[in-house]
């Protein structure tokens, strides 16, 4: 008995960017929000560490999409 294979993941599902775009837009609409109203003051931190980690996020992403390209043996496989 031979088990049936395994569909590959559709691309619009694996790809991370609509992910990153979208979190760090938020983040800084959130920013901005928290910035113009004195009273949400103790969020800022927060808000913009999240605008940090979604840049971190998308650097990471850039980077290992570069390698990929290039064919460097460490890069992750189906960032192109």
């Amino acid at each position: 008995m031979t088990t049936p294979p395994v569909p590959e993941i559709p691309q619009r599902f694996t790809d991370p960017r609509p992910v990153l775009a979208v979190g760090t837009l938020g983040f800084l609409i959130a920013t901005v929000a928290v910035w113009v109203n004195d009273a949400w003051a103790t969020a800022r931190p927060v808000c913009l560490m999240g605008l940090a980690v979604g840049l971190l996020g998308y650097t990471i992403f850039a980077i290992q999409r570069r390698s990929a390209r290039r064919g460097d043996k460490g890069a992750q496989l189906g960032l192109d």
